[in-house]
């Protein structure tokens, strides 16, 4: 389900009920188009995440962990200057439209009292976040700005006079079904053709919600009841997590028709936390990953370049033993070669039954041809040995590079500081901050890797990038303890934090290393574990990369429920 005014509803209800009379305690803005309040309402903190992401605009409470930036951003102190310590007296949806204005009443610099208007419009790439002064109704700032160049209907400036989004002419179903419901039903036997016609009839409508309600109205009995009774179910919403036969998950706020399998939520909040958790974490990386998505495949694409060619060039030399043999001949038969010739049949002694057919120079002595054909033999052999090493030092960096593609793939926005630092480090991207003349610069730490518990109390951490992974092996890691990778792939480190764990434990942690991997959507991935003691790094290596021996080997296949309940709160 998109997250229609229908939806919208249903959502505003659940965060009206849980939410007035609460105070702002918080206000950060860990994303470019994300802000969350967090209010403190009946005892309880609640995090309200406002997005105004094109793909995944939305409202609610939310539990996933953020890092805020190291300096807030503009948005950001005019919302604490109004915001902080205000009360929610409410919030309100616009007919069944997707705006939504959380209504505030603050204190101003003087003591007097303000009424603030919080209002998300959630319109896809048009969706905005927006503080309005209710008295005046100007603008004092928005996330978005969108001047006159962008939007001829109205400005969302600071300063500028809020206008409501362009109203549409179409019947809000909350008051109500029409009164040519019926007519429309006999109209419309045709149930695709009935959800069309609807759609562009009531406000508010997605194409699946608009179908759930055909299918509803062409059952028997009364349709005015059909109607009624389905938009009551917004009202008194079971949040549901759809999964299609071919995998594909969606939400409703109750459950709708559907082949696949259906999950209840206890709020529509967690509801959404979990459709979206792993989609907009991957929206936020592609977001503040671009450059260093761009730089690693650059580097990427230059590598494998290089590697075609030193391929093609090593297969060139593969005929240095044959200018050897020629040069070879040359000189054991110099008394059977003339001054002038361009070509000459002489016995191979390696090849008695078949004569060495070989080209000269007209301009050059016997000696000198022979001569040539040794010069050509020996570049040809220096050649191999040259080849040889830069292909091994050009597949390390392919290898090198394709993992750290895989680790922004599987991070999380919080995890890209520290690639970003890798890269830095290696001289792949410029520091600008190192740039910068007379100020002096404190040497950045590396984030601490994941924490998880197995299910008899063992501790284990996961690295998420090659510095966490570096210092979690190398200096944290004791001896004794337990490392795990997945074998032949992209991968966190792993450590269960003891010296003698269980199969159980071991299981568990091997699921980690599965599922913080390149084959996280694989089954019957296989592990290798062993002790601490028995990694090595090679001098000069790249982070991350360590070579061992003695390992045992298991098999699992990834479990993200098994990673929810083991992970450390």
């Amino acid at each position: 389900m998109s997250f229609d005014g229908s939806f919208t509803h249903a959502m505003v209800q659940e965060l009206d009920q849980n939410l007035t009379t609460g105070r702002v305690s918080k206000i950060n803005q860990p994303y470019d188009n994300e802000v969350v309040l967090t209010i403190r309402a009946n005892s309880h903190n609640y995090p309200i995440l406002l997005s105004a992401n094109p793909t995944y605009a939305r409202i609610q409470v939310t539990q996933i962990p953020y890092v805020n930036p190291p300096v807030p951003t503009n948005f950001t102190m005019i919302l604490r200057k109004y915001l902080q310590g205000a009360i929610l007296r409410g919030i309100t949806q616009v007919a069944n439209d997707r705006v939504v204005h959380l209504h505030f009443t603050s204190r101003n610099e003087l003591g007097d009292q303000q009424e603030l208007l919080l209002i998300i419009e959630i319109m896809a790439r048009h969706s905005n976040v927006i503080l309005v002064d209710s008295a005046t109704g100007k603008i004092l700032d928005a996330i978005k700005h969108v001047g006159s160049d962008q939007n001829r209907y109205r400005l969302l400036l600071p300063g500028a006079q809020y206008i409501n989004p362009p109203k549409q002419d179409l019947t809000d179903p909350f008051d109500g079904p029409r009164p040519d419901l019926e007519q429309t039903l006999r109209d419309f036997p045709n149930r695709d053709v009935l959800a069309q016609t609807l759609q562009h009839q009531y406000q508010g409508l997605g194409k699946d919600t608009v179908a759930a309600l055909a299918t509803a109205l062409h059952a028997p009995g009364n349709v005015t009841q059909h109607f009624q009774d389905f938009f009551a179910g917004f009202d008194h919403p079971q949040p549901t997590l759809n999964i299609s036969p071919k995998g594909k998950t969606s939400f409703t706020a109750f459950p709708y028709p559907t082949d696949g399998q259906q999950q209840a939520a206890p709020t529509l909040s967690e509801l959404l936390d979990t459709y979206y958790q792993d989609k907009a974490e991957r929206d936020r990386v592609q977001q503040q990953g671009s450059v260093l998505i761009r730089v690693v495949r650059n580097e990427l694409k230059k590598n494998r370049n290089k590697l075609k060619k030193l391929q093609k060039t090593l297969a060139e030399t593969e005929n240095a033993d044959e200018y050897r043999i020629k040069g070879e001949i040359l000189t054991t038969y110099l008394n059977q070669v003339e001054r002038g010739q361009t070509t000459v049949s002489l016995p191979n002694f390696y090849d008695e039954n078949k004569p060495l057919k070989i080209q000269l120079s007209n301009q050059l002595s016997p000696n000198q041809n022979a001569q040539k054909y040794f010069k050509r033999y020996q570049k040809a052999k220096n050649a191999v040995i040259y080849v040889n090493e830069q292909l091994k030092i050009t597949q390390a960096d392919v290898d090198y590079f394709t993992n750290i593609m895989a680790q922004i793939e599987l991070a999380a926005p919080k995890d890209l500081v520290d690639i970003r630092l890798e890269l830095q480090q290696g001289g792949y991207l410029r520091d600008h901050d190192h740039q910068k003349k007379n100020k002096k610069q404190r040497r950045q730490k590396v984030s601490k890797p994941d924490r998880f518990t197995a299910s008899d109390g063992t501790k284990i951490s996961v690295g998420k990038n090659n510095l966490q992974n570096d210092q979690l092996s190398l200096h944290t890691a004791k001896r004794t303890d337990i490392w795990l990778h997945v074998k032949d792939m992209p991968g966190s480190h792993v450590i269960i934090h003891a010296d003698n764990p269980s199969e159980e434990t071991i299981m568990e942690a091997a699921n980690l290393a599965a599922y913080f991997s390149k084959g996280r959507e694989s089954s019957n991935v296989p592990v290798d574990y062993l002790p601490v003691k028995r990694l090595h790094k090679p001098n000069g290596a790249k982070p991350g990369y360590v070579i061992f021996t003695g390992q045992r080997t298991v098999y699992v296949t990834p479990e993200s429920t098994l990673v929810e309940k083991l992970a450390d709160n």
